[in-house]
């Protein structure tokens, strides 16, 4: 009967790094195109959020505060005078004010999950018969993406709605270097361009920081498991630790910075669509 062996530093980060997906294709929809594991906590964290922050509202108190509610009070405050200053439409900040709350909170709570132990909800997971599991949904390109597509329809459905039809279409061919009509080919050039590139760049750069911050967490373990073999299993414990900690620390920086950035680039680029040019 063959052995088991330990796997190697490839074989450990390959696993961690495999969504969790249907390998049955029934009919003319492949489902395992699908990371379950990302739709799963994505959804779930935003449940969450939703439902903590609807809690607090129906308890919140006009006296004196407790902390979360002044901790939560201070978020909603930064969040309310940051699209003040950049959505200048009373009317607009109704929604995109509560909307960049949202995406704040749900970033934050995704980005968060970094922060449990790299190898505890895997193994819970393989318990009840899931091999692989990743727990981060925003170092997920398609989830990162998706949210980036989503403030893109938001910007198309502002610029028509603020401007108009007309004067959106008018704008697509005439900026950013004048309304002759042999330049209507490069403006419109230019502008799906921009678009583009607002997109890709908005969703890749949370991607980017929250795929290398797992990365980083996946190698400490891993440096943990080279010095249990070369000094003894004693520091496994210790060095995991210790890097970890130090890691996580730092990381709780990252995380809330990165969602502050999504939600700023979300209000500067739905603050850009009610602007003529």
């Amino acid at each position: 009967m063959a052995t088991e062996h330990a796997p190697t530093a490839s074989e450990y980060i390959v696993h961690h790094l495999t969504f969790l997906t249907n390998k049955k294709q029934e009919g003319l929809v492949d489902w395992s195109v699908f990371h379950l594991d990302t739709l799963f906590f994505s959804v779930g964290l935003g449940l969450l959020a939703v439902f903590v922050m609807a809690r607090l509202a129906s308890r919140a108190t006009s006296g004196v505060p407790g902390r979360f509610q002044a901790a939560v009070e201070i978020v909603i405050e930064m969040v309310a005078d940051q699209a003040k200053g950049i959505v200048h439409s009373p009317e607009s900040r109704q929604f995109v004010a509560p909307l960049a709350l949202t995406v704040f909170v749900w970033i934050f709570l995704m980005n968060a999950m970094d922060l449990i132990p790299v190898d505890l909800l895997p193994l819970m997971g393989q318990a009840v018969g899931l091999h692989y599991l990743r727990v981060v949904p925003t170092a997920d390109l398609n989830a990162t993406l998706g949210m980036s597509s989503a403030v893109l329809l938001l910007c198309l459905y502002y610029s028509v709605k603020i401007k108009g039809f007309g004067h959106w279409m008018h704008e697509l061919f005439t900026a950013p270097f004048g309304a002759h009509p042999l330049l209507w080919p490069i403006n419109f050039a230019m502008q799906l361009i921009e678009f583009v590139a607002k997109t890709v760049s908005h969703g890749m750069r949370l991607f980017g920081n929250m795929y290398a911050g797992e990365l980083i967490f996946m190698l400490i373990a891993l440096m943990g498991a080279a010095w249990a073999g070369t000094f003894g299993s004693g520091l496994l414990w210790i060095g995991g630790v210790i890097a970890g900690a130090i890691w996580a620390i730092f990381h709780i920086l990252i995380i809330t910075l990165q969602a502050f950035i999504f939600m700023m680039l979300t209000l500067v680029y739905v603050g850009q669509a009610h602007d003529s040019h």
